[in-house]
C-alpha cells in the first residue's frame, strides 16, 4: 500500500510518501519538505505564534492535495518537541484537525527514542547484537539502547541542535565563552543518563541518525549521499573531536560552503557538534555508523505491524 508521513519536526516539517507492505522494505517514492523551523515561531518561548501556526496548517493543507495526487491511502502524521513542549500546541492540533481533518500525534521524546531505534533495529538486524542508538534533533537528543526492538532504555534530552542553538549561542562565530558553557550544560545532562543506559551492558555496535549526524559524518569524509543509502558511512570520534573545534571558528557562510552542509542547518553545526561529541566521549564510543532509517520508517513499521495479517 503507498503510505503517506508527514513529519512535523522542530526544524523541518516533512511529507514522505512510501510504498510499504507487511514484511517488506518500505521504498520511498515522493519526498516534500519545508525548513519551517516551528521552534523559531516561539513567543514568550513557549507559545507557537499565530504566524507560526497559520504557516503549519498551510503546509498540512498542501501535504493532503500533494498526498492525494500520490495516490497515498493511508496519512499518518506526528509532531515532535516544538508543538509537544509548546504551552498551546494541543490547541493548534485540534485546530488543524477540525480545518482539514487530519489527526496529528504529538510523540513524547521516549516514542521518539523507541521509532528510531525499531527503524535502527530493522535497518541492522538481529546479528547487530546490542544496539545504543543516538539521534540528534533540532530540539532533542534522543537516547536508546537494547538487544530486542524494544528498548531496554530510551531517554529524550532537551538538546536539539536548533534549541542550543538558539538559547546559547549568541554571534557568528559563537564568542569562546559560551561554547565553554553550552560544552559544560550539554556534557552534565548527557553524563546524568550514562548509568540509566549502560546498566544493561555495552553496546555491540553504535548508530546515528538524523542530518545533523549525517552531516558531521560527511565533512569528516563519508561518502555523498548520491552514492546511495546502502553504502557504509561511519563518524569516528577521534574526526569529530577535530572538526568540532573548526566549525566553532568558522562562520555560518563558512560551513554551508562545506560538503554535504546546508544553508539552512549551518547555524545550528557547532553546537550538534558539542552534543555528538559529549555523547561519544561519555558513552565510550569510538565509532558511530550512520543509519539511512530514523524515525518517519520507526512510524510505517509500527502501522505495518499493526495491520492485520492477509
Amino acid at each position: 500500500m503507498r503510505l503517506g508521513v508527514l513529519d512535523i519536526g522542530s526544524n523541518t516539517v516533512h511529507l514522505l510518501v512510501m510504498d510499504a507492505h507487511r514484511g517488506a522494505r518500505p521504498l520511498p517514492a515522493y519526498s516534500h519538505k519545508v525548513d519551517l523551523r516551528l521552534s523559531e515561531h516561539m513567543e514568550d518561548g513557549d507559545r507557537l505564534s499565530v504566524r507560526g501556526a497559520t504557516r503549519l496548517r498551510e503546509f498540512v493543507e498542501e501535504a493532503l492535495r500533494i498526498a492525494e495526487d500520490k495516490g497515498v491511502e493511508d496519512l499518518m502524521a506526528f509532531a515532535t518537541s516544538a508543538v509537544r513542549e509548546s504551552v498551546n500546541g494541543e490547541e493548534v492540533i485540534a485546530g488543524i484537525k477540525a480545518g482539514t481533518g487530519v489527526d496529528i500525534e504529538v510523540l513524547s521524546g521516549q516514542d521518539e527514542a523507541r521509532l528510531t531505534f525499531l527503524a535502527v533495529r530493522r535497518w541492522f538486524g538481529w546479528s547487530s547484537g546490542r544496539l545504543l542508538v543516538l539521534d540528534i534533533g533540532g530540539g532533542s537528543l534522543e537516547i536508546a539502547t537494547g538487544l530486542d526492538e524494544q528498548p531496554d532504555a530510551a531517554v529524550s534530552l532537551p538538546l536539539g541542535a536548533g534549541r542550543l542553538t538558539r538559547d546559547n549561542l549568541t554571534a557568528d562565530p559563537p564568542p569562546a565563552g559560551e561554547l565553554r558553557a553550552l560544552r559544560r550544560h550539554v556534557r552534565t545532562e548527557i553524563a546524568r543518563t550514562v548509568g540509566e543506559v549502560c546498566r544493561y551492558g555495552s553496546a555491540d555496535h553504535a548508530v546515528a541518525t538524523s542530518k545533523t549526524f549525517r552531516q558531521l559524518a560527511r565533512i569528516a569524509g563519508a561518502a555523498p549521499s548520491s552514492e546511495g543509502e546502502r553504502v557504509r558511512r561511519v563518524l569516528r570520534h577521534a574526526d569529530l573531536v577535530g572538526w568540532a573545534d573548526r566549525l566553532a571558528r568558522m562562520t555560518t557562510r563558512e560551513r554551508a560552503g562545506l560538503p554535504g552542509v546546508s544553508e539552512a542547518r549551518a547555524p545550528q553545526l557547532p553546537a550538534g557538534a558539542i552534543v555528538a561529541d559529549a555523547a561519544m566521549d561519555l558513552f565510550g564510543v569510538e565509532q558511530l555508523e550512520v543509519c539511512p532509517w530514523a524515525l518517519r520508517e520507526g512510524v510505517i513499521l509500527r502501522r505495518l505491524d499493526a495491520m492485520p495479517e492477509n
